[in-house]
């Protein structure tokens, strides 16, 4: 391995672990207002949409609607498995009733 990689990789880990660390040092004596605390607690979530979907937008509408078929099953059932089978279930229906 090349020097200047692994310093490199060793340079972002010590940023990811002083972030992690840091918010711990500064929090550690106080409690988040409400706001802050249902901010953290969704932005998983945000995170998630904001990579998956421009990808999805880019393929075209079967995939939104395949994926608007995941999201609407996961809103109304809570239940993973069955929002991932729902989704591609759907999609799969799409590409093979309706031309390309």
């Amino acid at each position: 391995m090349r020097l200047d990689v692994l310093l490199a990789i060793l340079g972002m880990a010590a940023a990811t672990y002083a972030c992690r660390a840091g918010g711990y040092v500064v929090l550690r004596g106080r409690r988040p207002p409400r706001f802050v605390q249902a901010m953290l607690q969704h932005l998983p979530g945000c995170i998630f949409v904001a990579f998956i979907l421009p990808g999805v937008v880019a393929q075209g509408p079967l995939h939104l609607a395949g994926a608007a078929a995941a999201v609407l099953c996961m809103a109304l059932t809570r239940m993973l498995t069955l929002s991932i089978i729902v989704g591609v279930g759907t999609l799969w229906a799409l590409v093979a009733l309706l031309p390309a």
